[in-house]
């Protein structure tokens, strides 16, 4: 009888699997702000690989802690790496009492590092003809391939046999010890050559053999390559004995000893509690059916909102076990019907959610409605499933016609999850629905804006510990995927019910905690719940663009971009693809010899925006280059997009704005994306040229004037810079002023950009090296620039610097109205993201305030155009900015009133300013001819 193939032994690299897990995820923590992300990540990897490869042996293996023999070859061994950071030090001890109360053998072995503990432990499986998966990501590893020794990169879901390292470095494993050595390793500071990559590295090693035979054949390479080669030779043997992974240490335990043992469930039990990790112990309850109920009930990792002590657990007696399925009731008679319609009626509130057969709201058609009242129930009626043999379903106009009074009754409170689609679908359908009273997807974002995405399946997963059922799930995946339509109703009724039924539980979970903080609900429930059907009506109204137009900007664009190409053949001597970055790299770095100023993850030379703009200084294809894609972006993202965006039935425009996307609260627009149309180049404004009003009607464009400016002004409290905006001065021209010791006659223009540089770059945090690249001018004349900036405004410099240490001490910052983005990496000790951090402090209360502002302004101007101008749309949000068509005499008439109404909408300590102007299409509407001032 022949013998069974043994399983795989498994060797995971514990110190890279450690290092990716925490950064691959965000900073996470649990109630007690304790960092579990790297726990998580390296758990959910563990628990995926245990389920795919029940293994039977394995073993965890982690570098000890200590110098080890290549710090004896080479003192400088690492020297070269970042110390720890504390929030991953802070893990270790977890993920060893997760691993061992999984059962997992664990490794640390004193003196060497985890790769020779794996290279041993592999060498002696495979001469006993066991096959090997070393699970890293580690490139070193490479070289213990062979025929049973593979590499499994999961984060990848990528095995490397020896074909697969051929492929990727382009030498075989027994070759990738030569390999490291010519290239060196900057991470593990292992000397190599200067100058040489992985292209030159498998280069030499293919055409001379190993690494001896390179360095016997140095003198044949040419060039100053070949210089820097032989100026190495003295340090090649010691570079590969640093890269060369020992496989033979005397280990205390051997491969017969890599025995799984039975999880230890109490102690997994007790840990994940502790971290928070509430779905693995519902799974693990499940699985042994005799634990006992968690006493404490946890989350999942968050960032610091779920750690924030004034956000208390919502009390779960009236909610059904989170891992409860839901019960479903499909309504296909009379009966059923009218026993759902009589509970809505009666309900507090009814949670409602669309199923529809296309993701576009302007053009979905509704095929079916959910409702839910009671957590753990809910009630799916289908109206317009069409599949063969589909049961018989109530018709959808007489449903709609009975649930139509329920729906558009204000006194009747309704809850949704992104219940701005359900309104827009609705709509369609002749149902406007009013008492929008609630949105899980709203109260997640003002909850925490930044800490993880809105979507209900993973506010499910992370608040209620509730896995939902996919979509893919009922209708498939890639080109076969149903459409709802053809959604049995059985499966269907699962499916949209539970959707339903987790919103409101949703709810219940997550409102008590948006009231428990009362500066966050006033901005759910002042700001961003009434914005919901504002934002529902200017989707459904549309803007009308100009087909034809758009299909002549798109030719002269087409033309500008041809005549860009062939000035760029001239300057680079050669014709290239222009949209290719290789051949772009080519002729930048090979062929014209400029300096390599960033790479790309893949160690290429960078051809990116920012370096070919500091390219552009030195030479003039990086410019030619840069106004060709500027030119070929507008072309393929609007001349060529937009006219496929109209909606056939209404010959408009529907764009989709998004409330819970920006992490400072403003809003973000796609299908199309109508936010990022250039306004102060000439394309852009041709561009806008082409968003016309109906025959008959005018538009009428409204701007708050420097606001996040004036923001500046009112945090900071500097009397200069407020008396600048009070005493209505240019702004710029006042900072060149002040900043260069000038009466305000005297300011050149040059002087005047300089200041707005710097007043702008200030808000976003730029650096003297940002503003130095800016502005053409040496480092050292831009940090003079901004010190001026600073002793002249004072109260900038202290709001900057006080504005970092409070959001240190507490963890956020806030807007003027509430809102809060909350900085997890404000105290990392990873000066990058500690730096980044600092920014955004300082940015968000400016920039989040204005997007508060002009969503209170939206809200406002609504109700006002209701009660005085029904006949006035809102058409567009874009920035700052606000855009309106209706007849011109009434748009003149009431612009005024309307600019009044957005620069009344706070007091602040400084004026508000909206400029206004009209036109019969957008750019001309954007042209001030009025403004109005808070101040006046």
């Amino acid at each position: 009888m022949t013998e069974p193939a043994r399983k795989p032994l498994i060797l995971i690299d514990g110190s890279s699997w450690l290092f990716r897990a925490f950064f691959a995820l965000p900073p996470l923590s649990n109630a007690r702000g304790e960092p579990t992300g790297a726990v998580y990540g390296m758990g959910n990897m563990l628990r995926r690989l245990l389920k795919d490869y029940a293994p039977e042996e394995i073993g965890v293996i982690f570098d000890a802690p200590g110098d080890n023999f290549r710090h004896q070859i080479y003192p400088d061994y690492k020297a070269n790496r970042d110390e720890t950071p504390a929030d991953l030090s802070a893990q270790y001890a977890p993920i060893v009492e997760m691993l061992e109360g999984m059962g997992l053998p664990v490794i640390a072995e004193a003196g060497v590092e985890a790769d020779d503990v794996i290279g041993t432990l592999a060498k002696q499986a495979a001469a006993r003809g066991q096959p090997v998966l070393i699970v890293t990501g580690d490139k070193d590893m490479a070289q213990l391939v062979h025929d049973g020794v593979h590499l499994l990169d999961t984060m990848k879901n990528r095995t490397l046999d020896r074909a697969a390292v051929i492929e990727r470095f382009g030498v075989p494993p027994e070759r990738i010890v030569d390999y490291l050595a010519l290239m060196g390793d900057s991470v593990d500071n292992i000397p190599g050559i200067d100058g040489v990559g992985p292209k030159t590295a498998a280069k030499w090693l293919n055409e001379y053999g190993t690494l001896d035979d390179v360095v016997a054949n140095a003198d044949k390479v040419k060039g100053k390559i070949g210089e820097k080669l032989r100026a190495a030779l003295g340090q090649l043997p010691m570079a590969r004995d640093l890269a060369t992974i020992r496989c033979d240490l005397s280990l205390p335990i051997t491969v017969d000893a890599l025995k799984p043992r039975a999880p230890d469930v109490a102690k997994l039990v007790n840990l994940y509690t502790r971290l928070g990790f509430h779905r693995w112990v519902e799974e693990l309850r499940q699985q042994s059916g005799e634990l006992p109920p968690v006493a404490e009930r946890q989350e999942l990792p968050t960032s610091l909102i779920s750690s924030a002590p004034e956000l208390p657990e919502t009390p779960a007696a009236d909610q059904p076990p989170p891992s409860q399925p839901t019960r479903a009731t499909l309504v296909t008679d009379e009966a059923t019907f009218a026993a759902m319609l009589a509970k809505l009626r009666a309900a507090p509130l009814i949670c409602v959610d669309t199923e529809t057969d296309s993701l576009d709201a302007n053009r979905a058609n509704l095929v079916g409605i959910a409702f839910a009242v009671d957590a753990g129930s809910g009630w799916y009626v289908p109206l317009a499933h069409d599949y063969l043999g589909v049961p018989e379903q109530l018709p959808r106009d007489a449903v709609l016609a009975r649930l139509k009074p329920l729906l558009e009754d204000e006194s009747r409170p309704k809850l949704g999850q992104h219940i701005k689609y359900d309104l827009n679908v609705f709509a369609r359908h002749g149902v406007q629905v009013a008492g929008v009273a609630h949105d899980t997807m709203l109260q997640s974002y003002v909850l925490d804006a930044a800490g993880n995405r809105h979507d209900m399946d993973t506010l499910a997963e992370k608040y209620l510990g509730h896995q939902t059922i996919a979509f893919a799930d009922i209708a498939g995946k890639g080109k076969n995927q149903l459409t709802f339509n053809q959604i049995a109703l059985d499966r269907a009724a699962d499916y949209s019910a539970e959707d339903a039924d987790i919103t409101l539980r949703l709810h219940q979970t997550l409102y008590p905690r948006v009231k428990a903080v009362p500066a966050l609900n006033k901005v759910y429930e002042t700001i961003e719940m009434p914005l919901v059907p504002v934002l529902a009506q200017v989707e459904q109204t549309g803007v009308k663009v100009d087909v034809p137009l758009l299909g002549k900007i798109s030719l002269e664009l087409a033309a500008r971009m041809e005549a860009l190409q062939r000035e760029a053949f001239v300057e680079a001597g050669t014709e290239f693809n222009l949209g290719s970055p290789k051949q772009l790299g080519t002729i930048l770095y090979e062929q014209l010899k400029l300096p390599v100023l960033g790479k790309t993850p893949k160690g290429e030379p960078s051809t990116a925006e920012d370096v070919l703009e500091s390219l552009a200084a030195e030479h003039k294809l990086p410019r030619l280059i840069l106004d060709w894609r500027a030119l070929q972006k507008l072309r393929s993202t609007y001349t060529e997009l937009l006219p496929q965006a109209v909606n056939p039935q209404t010959g408009r425009i529907h764009t989709s704005y998004h409330q819970a996307v920006a992490a400072t609260g403003r809003l973000s627009s796609s299908d199309p994306n109508l936010q990022n149309i250039p306004v102060r180049n000439a394309e852009g404004r041709r561009i806008r040229q082409a968003f016309i009003a109906e025959p008959g009607n005018a538009l009428t464009s409204i701007d708050y004037s420097q606001i996040e400016l004036r923001l500046m002004a009112h945090f900071s409290g500097d009397p200069r810079l407020q008396g600048a905006f009070r005493d209505g001065l240019d702004i710029h021209q006042a900072t060149a002023a002040e900043v260069f010791g000038l009466s305000l006659e005297q300011v050149s223009s040059d002087q005047r950009r300089a200041a707005k540089a710097i007043n702008f770059g200030l808000i976003y945090g730029m650096s003297a090296f940002g503003l130095a690249r800016q502005l053409g001018i040496a480092r050292g004349e831009a940090q003079d620039y901004i010190t001026r900036f600073f002793a002249r405004y004072p109260g900038v410099k202290q709001f900057m610097d006080q504005t970092r240490v409070n959001a240190r001490e507490t963890g956020y910052v806030e807007t003027l109205f509430g809102r809060r983005l909350y900085l997890p990496n404000i105290a990392s000790g990873n000066q990058a993201l500690r730096g980044y951090a600092e920014r955004t402090a300082i940015n968000a209360p400016l920039q989040g305030t204005a997007a508060d502002l002009i969503k209170l302004a939206m809200i406002d101007v609504a109700a006002f155009l209701g009660r005085r101008a029904p006949d006035i749309r809102m058409i567009m949000q874009v920035h700052d900015e606000l855009v309106f068509e209706g007849p011109q005499a009434r748009l003149r008439e009431l612009a005024p009133a309307i600019a009044d109404r957005m620069v009344r909408i706070a007091r602040l300590q400084v004026p508000l300013v909206a400029d206004f102007g009209f036109g019969t299409e957008w750019d001309a509407a954007h042209t001030a001819s009025g403004h109005a001032n808070s101040g006046k």
